[in-house]
């Protein structure tokens, strides 16, 4: 999304007065602050600390938990999207199912539910 992208220079000034406890995520978090981000969508919790977040009024969403969120929002955007990424797997092709199973694999299970509930129209 085109709009989603923050330029260095947004950032960098704000990412000097920044600590988390890894310096190689500061970027991020400053990132999202420039942007105005509702949330920051990682698995690595351990380096976004609640209690800095909290200051920042910025989320940290699970890639599960987000993009459920998105398809409640925009349920057409997000399964033409998925029906997409679906129909690029050709070799080989993938059912809906396998499509599902994959996303279990990558630890993204309320969001192959939501592949299942939708298989009619992905």
């Amino acid at each position: 999304m085109p709009d989603w992208e923050i330029s260095e220079n947004a950032w960098k000034s704000i990412a000097i007065s920044l600590a988390l406890p890894d310096p190689n995520d500061v970027h991020v978090l400053a990132a999202a602050i420039a942007g105005h981000a509702d949330c920051i969508v990682t698995r690595n919790h351990q380096d976004f600390p609640a209690s800095i977040m909290a200051i920042h009024g910025i989320d940290i969403l699970d890639p599960d938990e987000f993009i459920v969120n998105q398809w409640d929002l925009e349920n057409v955007s997000v399964m033409a999207a998925f029906k997409g990424m679906r129909a690029r797997r050709k070799k080989p092709a993938e059912s809906v199912e396998d499509f599902a199973r994959t996303l279990e694999k990558n630890r993204l299970p309320a969001t192959a539910q939501k592949i299942r509930e939708a298989a009619a129209l992905i």
